[in-house]
């Protein structure tokens, strides 16, 4: 039996996905990205309240949580099949939860009428969305206040 489930959302889980986001970003990112590039990048993620916002306006998010129901992971789906947000406490790494979750996204998605799941994922993501079935539409290279950065637009349709 997993140690894990998975769940939807709830407001006070703010907090802990917040630290788990950044702890990930600056934790499993230096593997692939620079300080430079991990310092603008977990920047960017500076409102722990952001994805209870977010869920109010409508998107979906799937936590994997552990047998004391403390986060481990989550996925951000919002109603146009875009996967924008998929991110694993590194304490939590090597576990399946980012495949576990792509999973149930896409069934979500399968229910919802979804035609097409697409998605930007970083360097660190692209592994678990490409074992999850999607396709590198193309490589994206941008500025974050400054810093140059890339990550990969993929998509998958659904039939």
């Amino acid at each position: 039996m997993s140690r894990y489930s998975i769940r939807r959302f709830r407001a006070e889980d703010s907090p802990a996905l917040h630290g788990l986001t950044v702890e990930a970003i600056e934790n499993i990112g230096s593997a692939r990205y620079s300080n430079e590039q991990i310092a603008v990048w977990s920047g960017r993620h500076n409102n722990p309240s952001r994805l209870a916002d977010l869920a109010t306006n409508g998107a979906i998010i799937f936590v994997a949580v552990d047998e004391c129901d403390a986060p481990a992971a989550f996925a951000l789906f919002e109603q146009d099949g875009h996967l924008d947000q998929l991110y694993c406490s590194p304490d939590h790494s090597r576990q399946g939860l980012p495949d576990r979750l792509l999973a149930t996204a896409e069934d979500y998605a399968r229910a919802s009428s979804v035609s097409r799941l697409y998605t930007e994922a970083s360097e660190l993501a692209r592994p678990a969305f490409e074992r999850a079935g999607y396709t590198v539409t193309h490589r994206r290279d941008f500025d974050l206040d400054g810093v140059a950065i890339h990550n990969y637009a993929m998509e998958k349709p659904l039939k």
